[in-house]
Parts: structure tokens; C-alpha cells; sequence
């Protein structure tokens, strides 16, 4: 539950209890104020003595308000007395004795005194509504650990299209074509053709697995679900299995559509693999996951794509025709797929006219396209810094050494003499070496 939400039911509720706890006492909201009300403050006397301070004429004036009396005695005291029977008789017998007597008649009606009657229990329904709806809402909700945690990215919220990945050309060839089922899948049912129930990306980590499968989705205009596979697995049992089936109801509602699974073997590992509950748990998940990619129901529409940089330890069922049919890599890229991925990611960057792509592309063997991505990120930052208004071909330099060997460390300069002792000492290893 929101705390800035809990702290104002809190007060609401508070409020509400003051008001009717000031409402439904005798004397109603106002109590008197300053020395003299402090002095005069009133003290409940019970009904018989009432009755004997009227037989001792000790009563100098009453207020009757309903079947409440405030009463003022000779000796200046203020009481109030709640009359249990009708006291018109009283009233006239303390009039008789030369008291002052001021009736007036405030008995509440009874739509008021029902309403107030019944505020308690509307402040606790209301805070038990309140409550469920907080635990019902949203699936991380208590009452929600079935849920799936799937997030929905449509054609206008991050879309991707295939312009916006380089360096995989192969891997967007494969891609294509789940990419012309979901446009026209009658071009290739004509001729028997089954649209392909999932595609499985393999690859290092960084190359852009991910971002390929939203291009996909963007490509062809449909839905996007994405979770990470540790989101169905919980400590408690039947929980990831049941977000798998809500995850899979999710995307019949909005087929044709992706879902995205990342770290799959995070819930795909090979079933009787290890002991214990929480392993019977992923077991359970990996099954219902099973059910839904090629049950008995048909899921037309839903193409399933899945990214994982272990696959070697993914349940042989999972990889099977019919589940996933097509594995892609996606390797990192060479020396053209750099440079590619290098211009998707300067697009933004202002950059210096001695800036040569090709030279960096060819001095970062063995990067990833996410290792480019924070190549150029730490160029710029470099150059804003040094307070440039442009990125220069010595600040990617700069930053690849910074990326591949981490932060130049200032304080280990050496001096002078320790050079001279270093060189004598590579100068001994040389003539030994001879």
C-alpha cells in the first residue's frame, strides 16, 4: 500500500471517528472555553441527587435541552444530569422552588441519529474495502502472487523497428519471416505451411537479443509482452504456473501478438535436475510453460520468443519442433556489424570531423553491441567534461581504454628515479635473455 495513501485514509478515518465522537456526546462539538467556562464546567450528577438538591432549594436556574439538564446550584456549581423518564413533572417542581428555568427542545430527528448510529460501521466497511482493493491490485498485490507480471509494450509505447538493429543481419533474416507470418499468415497456410510457435535467440550477453525481438513486434505492428523467466518462479507452490497460464490468457486477448521471455533458463533448466521445493516449484512452471507453447489448445496468433545465453542446459522439450522451432544466434558482430552498430548509436552524438568509425570498429574486437552502446556513451561524457561541444576521434580512443582496462589510475605515475631502476631491471632480463 502507497504510504502517502495510508497516511490520508489515516487521517480521514481520525477525522471522521473526532466528529463522531463529538457529535453523539453530550454538549455536542463546542466544549466551554476560558477561566470562567473552566470554572463552570459542567460535572454529571445522577438523577436522584438532582432530585435532593431540589429538595433542598439548592438549584438556581436549569437549562433543559432534551432529556439532558444542565442545572447551576446555589453554590455556583455547574451539573448536567441525563433524565432517564420524561421530565416535564421535574421541570415545573424546580420552577415551584423559584429556580430559573430555560427549556428549549434540540432532541435530533431520527434520520440524524440513525446516521450517526450507523458511522462506525460505514468507517469499517469502508477501510475493508479499501484494504482488498490495495491487496487485489496489480500483480504484485497480495492477493495477486497469480498473476502474471508480463509487461505490454504497444505500437506506439517503445516501439522498435528492424532500422534500429545492426550488426545481425543474419539473425534479422530469420527474424523476417515470423515477421511476414504475423503480417500475412493465409500467404503461407495456402500451401500448408504452420506459422512457427516460437523462435529461441542464443547469444553472448549484449548483443541484442532483446532488442531484436521488440523490432519484431514493431515490424510487424502487433503487441508485446515481455517478462524475465525468474518472474514466474516463487517460493510458493502452483504460483509460477498459474502466471503462466494468465500470461498466455493476456496474449489470446490481444493475438495476434509476441510474448518475450528473457533468461529463459531461468525457468527452463532440464527438469529432475536438483532437490527441494523450490525446484519442484520451476518444475511445475517449465511444465504449464510446456502446455501452453503445444497443448491440447491451439494458441493461433502467439508467437513465443525467448533469449537465453545458456542453452545448453534448457530441457530437451522445450527445444523440440512445435515449442520453439527455430533457434537464431546471434553472435557478436564482426568488423562491418561494429561499424553499423557504431552509426546507430553516434546518430545523436555531435561528432568531430577526425572522427573515423571504421578505425574504431576495427580497434574493439570482440565487443558486443552493448559494449558499443557504452563505448559511445563514455566518449561523450568524456568530451562533456573536458567542456567540448563535440565528440573527438582521441575521446572513443580515450573511452575504449577506459572500457576495456578501466580508469586510468593517475596516482601510480612514476618518477623519475623509479623509471631508471625499471629500465636497469628490463635492460637485465634483455642481455640474460641474449
Amino acid at each position: 500500500m502507497n504510504l502517502r495513501n495510508l497516511a490520508i485514509w489515516g487521517v480521514i478515518i481520525l477525522g471522521a471517528m473526532a466528529l463522531y465522537v463529538g457529535v453523539s456526546r453530550p454538549g455536542g462539538l463546542a466544549p466551554p472555553t476560558g477561566a470562567k467556562a473552566a470554572a463552570a464546567r459542567p460535572v454529571e450528577m445522577s438523577y436522584s441527587e438532582l432530585l435532593k438538591a431540589r429538595d433542598a432549594n439548592g438549584i438556581a436556574s436549569i437549562e433543559v435541552r432534551g432529556e439532558t439538564i444542565k442545572a447551576t446550584l446555589r453554590d455556583n456549581r455547574v451539573v448536567t444530569v441525563i433524565t432517564p423518564v420524561p421530565n416535564a413533572a421535574l421541570v415545573d417542581s424546580i420552577q415551584a422552588k423559584g429556580a430559573s428555568v430555560d427549556v428549549k427542545t434540540t432532541r435530533q430527528s431520527l434520520w440524524v441519529s440513525a446516521l450517526i448510529g450507523l458511522l462506525p460501521f460505514v468507517l469499517i466497511i469502508g477501510l475493508w474495502i479499501l484494504i482488498m482493493r490495495q491487496m487485489q491490485g496489480g500483480a504484485r498485490g497480495a492477493m495477486g502472487f497469480g498473476k502474471s507480471k508480463a509487461k505490454l509494450l504497444t505500437e506506439h509505447k517503445g516501439r522498435k523497428t528492424f532500422d534500429d538493429v545492426a550488426g545481425v543481419d543474419e539473425a534479422k533474416e530469420e527474424l523476417q519471416e515470423v515477421v511476414d507470418f504475423l503480417k500475412d499468415p493465409a500467404k503461407f497456410q495456402r500451401l500448408g505451411g504452420k506459422i512457427p510457435k516460437g523462435a529461441l535467440l542464443v547469444g553472448p550477453p549484449g548483443t541484442g537479443k532483446t532488442l531484436l525481438a521488440r523490432a519484431v513486434a514493431g515490424e510487424a505492428g502487433v503487441p508485446f509482452f515481455s517478462i524475465s523467466g525468474s518472474d514466474f518462479v516463487e517460493m510458493f507452490v502452483g504460483v509460477g504456473a498459474s502466471r503462466v497460464r494468465d500470461m498466455f490468457e493476456q496474449a489470446k486477448k490481444n493475438a495476434p501478438c509476441i510474448i518475450f521471455i528473457d533468461e529463459i533458463d531461468a525457468v527452463g533448466r532440464h527438469r529432475g535436475a536438483g532437490l527441494g521445493g523450490g525446484n519442484d516449484e520451476r518444475e511445475q512452471t517449465l511444465n504449464q510453460l510446456l502446455v501452453e507453447m503445444d497443448g491440447f489448445e491451439a494458441n493461433e496468433g502467439i508467437i513465443l520468443i525467448a533469449a537465453t545465453n545458456r542453452p545448453d542446459v534448457l530441457d530437451p522439450a522445450l527445444l523440440r519442433p512445435g515449442r520453439f522451432d527455430r533457434q537464431v544466434v546471434v553472435p557478436n558482430p564482426d568488423v562491418n556489424g561494429r561499424e553499423k552498430i557504431l552509426r546507430v548509436h553516434m546518430k545523436d552524438v555531435p561528432l568531430a570531423s577526425d572522427v573515423m568509425v571504421k578505425t574504431i570498429a576495427r580497434g574493439t574486437p570482440g565487443f558486443s553491441g552493448a559494449d558499443l552502446a557504452n563505448l559511445v556513451n563514455e566518449a561523450a561524457l568524456m568530451a562533456a567534461r573536458k567542456d567540448r561541444r563535440m565528440v573527438t576521434h582521441r575521446d572513443f580512443e580515450d573511452a575504449k581504454d577506459k572500457v576495456m582496462m578501466g580508469a586510468e589510475r593517475k596516482s601510480m605515475a612514476m618518477n623519475e628515479e623509479e623509471r631508471r631502476l625499471t629500465a636497469y631491471h628490463e635492460g637485465g632480463h634483455a642481455i640474460v635473455a641474449m
